[in-house]
């Protein structure tokens, strides 16, 4: 008998984990812990497996949290914001001594949840982190190129592009805003180095890129975790940068334009009578002329693609391995909570041996991952007919060969 809580099921990530975990054997019990209990409820009844629960969670309260739980085996955090959640939530699983996956992308976030890789050790805890699809998957699948492909690796690039989910909500919305107000770290030649966005620095790191199945589009400096975890599970790589862009490009542009305008101040101001925080602003206006911009682009079917491109030398030749997980009618929820179901699943089958606060590429090895991948899916081969991860070979001479696994 093994339990698994997910904390902020009902949420957009929360709700696809949920539903991927009852359809396994690996769990006998699947807790849905949210603060909503209402919504909670009305999953279990339309999801009717007989394994489902649901408890009432406060995320900010340990009290609410260690009751909620207890017994459990693994911990699966999909609360948002990352920032106001996660180091809360995580403090407390460690001291209820149960093992715990999240899919938090703060890179800032990240650096203080790693300052608890001792108390995990020291209770004999696996605290898996980032286990989404940027951070997550893109982890795995560039330590597997890099390790199992490549004889050196020099470089890492990520690239992430979607857009046209269902809906965004405004902690989606905060998230990107934040990732344009703080320090974006990058891995150059061997160094830790930070730029900011709208500077000329960053511009610099801007490029085009083609993304399988979807089209070409321009990406900018991301401040996501994989930046600052894979130079240190990842031997020998001199570069690793992280680009993103929402689409469509109108969309983007809009959120990008007001934070340059710097309306996303806290502190409220006075409106004609009223008191608004010029950020609750932003975020309101974003959502409101979202479905506009998609209607005016005609951009029809939700889509999007992560792209790795892991680059080195082969029988002491240059060669470069490239990855692409491309989708459409797929929203973030299934990109993140899929993954973050199988970290789940196998920290359950004992395949994560190591403790402390680690991310994918320090614990998980990618043949398992993908392995789990396979049967989720119902793929045939990974990189074959089918599969939405499709995986090209580049020789010193640039011919591009397709690969399966």
């Amino acid at each position: 008998m093994s339990r698994v809580i997910v904390l902020g099921g009902c949420g957009v990530v929360g709700s696809v984990a949920v539903s991927t975990l009852t359809t396994v054997k690996d769990f006998s019990e699947v807790i849905i812990g949210d603060i909503d209990i209402k919504k909670a409820n009305e999953m279990v009844s339309q999801l009717a497996s007989e394994k489902l629960s649901a408890v009432r969670v406060d995320a900010l309260d340990p009290k609410s949290i260690k009751s909620a739980i207890k017994d459990s085996d693994v911990v699966l955090n999909c609360t948002g914001p990352f920032y106001k959640f996660v180091p809360t939530i995580l403090k407390t699983v460690i001291e209820s001594g149960i093992n715990y996956v999240d899919i938090c992308d703060d890179v800032d976030v990240t650096r203080e949840i790693l300052k608890m890789d001792g108390s995990a050790k020291k209770a004999g805890i696996t605290a898996l982190i980032g286990m989404g699809s940027s951070p997550g998957v893109t982890n795995l699948l560039a330590k597997f190129g890099a390790e199992q492909l490549l004889d050196e690796v020099f470089t890492i690039d990520l690239y992430h592009a979607h857009g046209g989910e269902p809906s965004e909500g405004a902690g989606v919305i905060w998230h990107r805003i934040h990732s344009m107000l703080i320090d974006i770290p990058v891995f150059l030649d061997g160094k830790f180095k930070t730029v900011k966005s709208f500077t000329r620095e960053a511009m610099m790191l801007e490029e085009d890129v083609d993304f399988h199945e979807i089209g070409t589009y321009r990406v900018f400096p991301y401040p996501h975790p994989e930046i600052i975890t894979i130079p240190k599970y990842i031997k020998g790589v001199k570069r690793v940068t992280n680009k993103g862009t929402v689409l469509p490009d109108e969309y983007y542009s809009l959120t990008r334009n007001l934070v340059r305008l710097g309306i996303v101040g806290e502190d409220p101001i006075e409106v004609k009578g009223q008191s608004v925080a010029p950020i609750d602003f932003t975020i309101a206006y974003i959502i409101n002329q979202r479905e506009k911009i998609l209607k005016e682009t005609n951009f029809g079917e939700q889509r999007g693609c992560v792209k790795i491109v892991v680059a080195g030398t082969k029988k002491g030749k240059p060669h470069q391995y490239i990855f692409s997980m491309a989708s459409t009618g797929q929203a973030m929820g299934e990109g993140t909570g899929i993954p973050a179901a199988i970290g789940a699943v196998l920290m359950n089958k004992g395949k994560i041996k190591e403790k402390g606060v680690l991310p994918p590429e320090g614990c998980i090895n990618p043949l398992d991952f993908l392995s789990v991948v396979q049967k989720f899916l119902r793929l045939e081969k990974v990189g074959g007919k089918g599969s939405p991860l499709i995986i090209e070979s580049v020789d010193e001479k640039g011919t591009i060969q397709k690969i399966t696994i």
